[in-house]
């Protein structure tokens, strides 16, 4: 079922995490293919699903009733409603489809779990470019936003931002992930969401106050019946993590990990954050010198910089890797006013610890798909990620950024069972 390449460590990429095994090498086409349609959230949170707006759905919840004992096949209704404008999408973007089709596989051996996902991009480019650093003739200042914000939205900024892949896991330690899947992590007071936490908020209290905003949480470090800032202790809240009461977070970024093979790898508690270690971007902002770090090879690009107009145009280069399209930025270069520099450079030296565990990730697109390979490894101890093995059952969320957006701007998938060599809505092959 696999091809010889498996068996083989590749070295092409020898600094830096190394890869253990090349999941694009697998015959995808003996193993079967679960569909799965994701559909547009909006800014239907956690809180949200549990008031009486959310139509007997507040009581299926109160009751830990699954999300899909009320919402089988619904996902096009839902997710084309909302997309359109409704009182869980206050700003809908133009012509934001409702839903999006993902082509799941998933394989395993005695060392890792193999995943496949294919689905097809709302964009005609593949969404490799992230925002800028833009030369005004003085002065590199960030440039480019997602679709969602307001810059945007008002025709004032140019709408840049890499896809993304997410997946979150759960060996059903959290309460009520397998029911209710990545929404117990989405709460009114998140970046574009309901009542988003002002910055004075968030200096006032203890646990966020370093924070610029609020991202994923899980209820369980609030206070019972609190909002976001109603936070838990940090000792309350490190027992637990120490007990496992957190959720794995893997995500691939077209532009900040696929460049090297990777996809970073974090985990939902009171913060969505980045497991211990570094990741494989590196700010291309010096902070001494206000300039950039690195620029593109003109000689193996044709280019040193980037300009509007080459956001995704195919042929250019979008990303910076040292060694390959990137050297050190010479200040004395010629600058022209519109040129611009990637805000990340991306290393696969730079990735260390368990922050480094998703070391064998790779996307290609192609005529409008992605194809996204991966490789996470079974048996992993450490202590922010859940250790998977053979003949296991754990829960999973996913979704899919795409057309240049982020936050809530993704199609998501109501939670589903994975399998590893047992029986689940994705059940994973064993391979010979």
């Amino acid at each position: 079922m696999r091809k010889t390449a498996i068996a083989l460590a590749i070295t092409a990429m020898a600094a830096g995490p190394s890869f253990a095994a090349d999941p694009a090498s697998i015959d995808w086409s003996g193993i079967p293919v679960k569909k799965v349609k994701l559909f547009y959230p909006g800014q239907a949170s956690y809180e949200w699903l549990q008031t009486p707006e959310h139509k007997k759905g507040d009581r299926a919840i109160a009751q830990g009733r699954s999300c899909t004992s009320c919402h089988d096949d619904d996902e096009a209704d839902l997710g084309n409603r909302i997309a359109k404008g409704t009182s869980n999408e206050a700003t809908p973007i133009a012509g934001k489809k409702g839903t999006l089709d993902l082509a799941v596989q998933a394989a395993h051996d005695d060392k890792f779990l193999y995943l496949r996902f294919q689905w097809a991009t709302q964009n005609k480019a593949p969404g490799d470019a992230y925002p800028q650093l833009r030369f005004d003739g003085k002065e590199w200042k960030k440039y480019g936003a997602p679709r969602l914000d307001k810059p945007v939205r008002e025709g004032k900024m140019q709408a840049i931002y890499e896809d993304r892949l997410a997946i979150m896991v759960d060996d059903g330690k959290v309460p009520n992930f397998a029911q209710h899947g990545c929404w117990i992590t989405c709460h009114d007071g998140m970046r574009d969401m309901r009542n988003e936490a002002t910055k004075e908020q968030l200096a006032a209290n203890p646990l966020l106050q370093k924070r610029s905003d609020v991202r994923k949480y899980l209820p369980s470090t609030r206070q019972p019946k609190g909002g976001w800032d109603k936070t838990k202790s940090a000792e309350e809240i490190a027992k637990l993590k120490a007990a496992g009461e957190f959720v794995d977070l893997w995500q691939w970024r077209a532009h900040r990990s696929n460049p090297v093979g990777m996809a970073d790898d974090g985990y939902v508690l009171e913060y969505r954050l980045f497991d211990a270690g570094k990741n494989m971007f590196v700010s291309n902002a010096d902070a001494a010198t206000k300039l950039p770090k690195m620029m593109f090879d003109a000689a193996k690009t044709g280019q040193k910089a980037l300009t509007s107009a080459d956001i995704q145009k195919p042929g250019k280069a979008q990303t910076l890797v040292p060694g390959q399209t990137a050297v050190p930025f010479d200040p004395n270069a010629g600058w022209k006013e519109g040129d611009m520099l990637p805000q990340y450079y991306i290393s696969r030296a730079a990735a260390t610890d368990s922050a480094a565990d998703n070391a064998d990730v790779k996307g290609v697109w192609k005529d409008g798909m992605w194809t996204v390979t991966w490789a996470r490894p079974l048996g992993l101890t450490n202590a922010d990620d859940k250790t998977l093995k053979v003949g296991q059952v754990v829960s999973v969320g996913i979704a899919v950024h795409d057309d240049n957006v982020t936050t809530r701007g993704h199609q998501v998938a109501f939670p589903l069972r994975l399998g590893i060599g047992a029986k689940g809505d994705i059940t994973a092959t064993t391979l010979k």
